[in-house]
């Protein structure tokens, strides 16, 4: 049975908005925003017609807002958990969304469908069990059990809680064949793939077949792109990874033509590294989670070529003042997380690909015996 809808809570908004219109609290009046650039959204559990609700086991942090986290709460190197986990809790609650006030990005989620509106267009049943492939950055968010099962070391939070999708909300079924948190790792990244797979089959159906070089080659994001590139048509693949550690993964991986150590943030450092593996590259990836890559990236790139800026660290003002400084004509894209059809993409490629299904199955076991130990 559906629940009823709360009353209309936000004076400008009197019936229910597929965008989620109606969920924002603060700013309110002539200066209301969308639920992504809200301060505050209204997470009661209680549904609109078109809404669905979700009841939630594990929220995802993004890559770059749990660095910056857990950065803020080291000394001598060692994460204090608590303090983590701790802040955290305040944003949700304070906010009604996990949205990290620093990086601005939130993460995303897997649960079971708990209610679903009569309207609802999102094609879910109760008792389905689902991930989220919209931004905990939007999404109205309580959590109930205060993380007390996280030690807040790791990207992955078990949580109990439940999670509001709108009209225009994008879900997906966790899928049969994959572990459930394997797939969250997954589906967290699933937009760059497709967006790199678009991209370089643009350059094959010229008859090009570009080199392509992925910022953070090892990591999960840069892993799937380095796989989407290859299969749509990239003549030369390139890794840039910062360890020793990374390099020697990705390249027994076999998943780059070649693998380079290099700091992505140093201008003539990755231009001389990528070079030197046979760059400049027709198509750089920037999928590492911390900032200053931007101008490293234009310089790593050759005149004519595209960047893709997959990372919530970028500073976009800084890559487009960057280029123009540099003399740069390159096409840079925003790489927004969404290209239809993102979802199946990822997942094909890891069923497919061994060496990136090895790679995010070892990331997992790690994070899982992080959280054991």
């Amino acid at each position: 049975m559906t629940s009823t809808p709360p009353p209309p809570w936000n004076g400008d908004v009197r019936v229910a908005s597929p965008v989620g219109l109606h969920r924002v609290l603060e700013p309110t009046g002539e200066r209301i925003t969308l639920p992504q650039a809200a301060t505050r959204l209204d997470a009661r559990p209680e549904l609109w017609p078109d809404e669905v609700r979700i009841a939630v086991d594990t929220l995802n942090l993004d890559a770059a807002s749990y660095r910056q986290l857990a950065e803020k709460h080291s000394s001598g190197g060692v994460v204090d958990g608590g303090a983590v986990r701790a802040e955290v809790l305040d944003i949700i609650e304070a906010r009604g969304k996990m949205q990290n006030p620093v990086t601005g990005s939130g993460g995303m989620l897997i649960g079971t469908v708990e209610e679903v509106g009569p309207d609802s267009t999102l094609g879910v049943e109760v008792g389905e069990r689902v991930a989220t492939l919209v931004s905990l950055s939007l999404t109205p968010l309580a959590v109930t059990d205060g993380l007390a099962r996280w030690d807040g070391l790791s990207e992955q939070v078990p949580a109990a809680g439940h999670a509001i999708l709108f009209g225009r909300s994008i879900v997906a079924a966790l899928p049969d064949d994959l572990d459930p948190h394997l797939a969250l790792m997954v589906m967290d990244v699933c937009g760059a793939p497709a967006l790199v797979e678009r991209v370089v089959g643009e350059y094959a159906a010229r008859g090009v077949a570009p080199t392509v070089t992925v910022l953070g080659g090892a990591g999960k994001s840069g892993s799937l792109s380095l796989a989407a590139a290859r299969a749509a048509g990239a003549g030369r693949t390139i890794g840039v990874v910062p360890v020793e550690r990374e390099r020697a993964v990705l390249e027994a991986s076999g998943l780059a033509d070649a693998v380079v150590l290099a700091d992505a943030r140093s201008p003539l450092g990755l231009s001389a590294a990528v070079e030197s593996a046979g760059g400049p590259a027709d198509v750089t990836v920037v999928c590492v989670d911390v900032p200053g890559c931007e101008q490293p990236a234009i310089l790593a790139t050759a005149q004519g070529g595209t960047i893709i800026f997959f990372s919530m660290a970028t500073n976009f003002a800084a890559a487009a003042l960057g280029a123009e400084g540099l003399a740069a004509d390159v096409r840079m894209l925003v790489g927004n997380g969404y290209v239809p059809g993102h979802a199946e993409t990822a997942l094909r490629l890891v069923r497919e690909v061994p060496a990136v299904r090895a790679l995010f199955e070892g990331r997992l076991a790690a994070e899982t015996a992080g959280s054991d130990a």
